[in-house]
């Protein structure tokens, strides 16, 4: 008796934790175009923490987009460069789980008329202050100024984008389901859109179509491979678990654990996942699996003071 009522208490916890894929470990996505809106491929893009001595590094692929995983919370100095390109600095406040897109546009100043230049920076300027409002909670704010944008630039993948994070954030999942199939209409291959779709589907407890919009999510980002395909593969685990599917979520945990070892999310929801199906020995390495990824992660405390009871419990 003890034992059921103590896994009862655990799978409370879990249903209380896993209402929604954000739950992962801060992800920032990001596209670099140059003057004419192509992609810029091998760009250097860099992390540099305003309130730290931290820095971290990556590039950009084929097709000038880039995902940096694990970066602490706090302020960072992003900058995306290439050589006879150009280079860019943004702000931007880094938060655990999706973060909003990254723009970048590098545009030598040699090659920009006086109106080109001025052209130019409004509408930076104007997706600068969209971004500053989401970030600051004020998301009919950033709807307001992202469409402002779009006025001008009505191929903005990444503005429909924020403005489908916005409205769910409000809980308009009209509103948002709406953004985000716009944002498929101009990227047929946006897993985060589709990432976007499960999030609200899965708010709704539309369950299958969580399902199949995560499953293609995974689909597009499986090019991106490590961090990218893992996130997607989280992201459905945590569909179907809170669709009560735990042998289908418990494949999905696994998988994205494999792609990405330090997705401390990954471990702990794959723990949670064994719990609720009896295999404690497995709850036991993943929660510990867990605890060396991200040993003061927000789960930390609570993984530290469950593991006792879980470890007695294995025969």
């Amino acid at each position: 008796m003890r034992i059921n009522m103590f896994r009862g208490a655990l799978a409370l916890a879990v249903a209380l934790v896993v209402a929604s894929p954000a739950l992962a470990q801060s992800v920032v996505r990001g596209k670099v175009v140059d003057a004419q809106g192509k992609p810029v491929p091998d760009a250097t893009i860099v992390f540099e923490a305003t309130d730290a001595n931290r820095k971290m590094q990556t590039k950009t692929d084929k097709n000038g987009e880039f995902l940096q995983v694990g970066l602490q919370s706090g302020g960072y100095s992003v900058t995306a460069s290439k050589d006879g390109v150009g280079s860019q600095t943004l702000k931007s406040q880094v938060r655990q789980g999706p973060n909003q897109p990254l723009s970048f546009a590098l545009t030598p100043a040699s090659n920009l008329t006086s109106a080109d230049k001025q052209a130019a920076a409004a509408l930076q300027a104007s997706a600068g202050a969209a971004l500053e409002a989401m970030r600051a909670g004020k998301n009919e704010e950033a709807i307001a100024k992202f469409n402002e944008v779009i006025a001008k630039l009505p191929t903005c993948s990444d503005c429909y984008y924020n403005i489908g994070v916005a409205n769910s954030n409000m809980q308009k999942y009209a509103e948002a389901e709406t953004a985000f199939k716009k944002v498929i209409e101009l990227k047929p291959d946006s897993g985060e859109a589709y990432t976007g779709l499960a999030n609200i589907y899965n708010a709704q407890k539309k369950f299958d179509l969580a399902a199949d919009a995560s499953a293609k999510a995974t689909q597009y980002t499986a090019g991106a491979g490590g961090a990218g395909n893992a996130e997607a593969t989280y992201n459905q685990g945590v569909v179907l678990f809170n669709a009560g599917k735990y042998a289908e979520a418990k494949v999905q945990f696994e998988a994205a654990a494999k792609a990405d070892p330090n997705m401390a999310m990954a471990h702990y929801q794959l723990g949670m996942t064994n719990l609720n199906t009896g295999d404690f020995a497995g709850a036991v390495a993943a929660l510990e699996a867990y605890l060396k990824a991200d040993p003061n992660g927000p789960k930390a405390a609570e993984v530290t003071a469950a593991l006792p009871a879980v470890k007695a419990m294995v025969k």
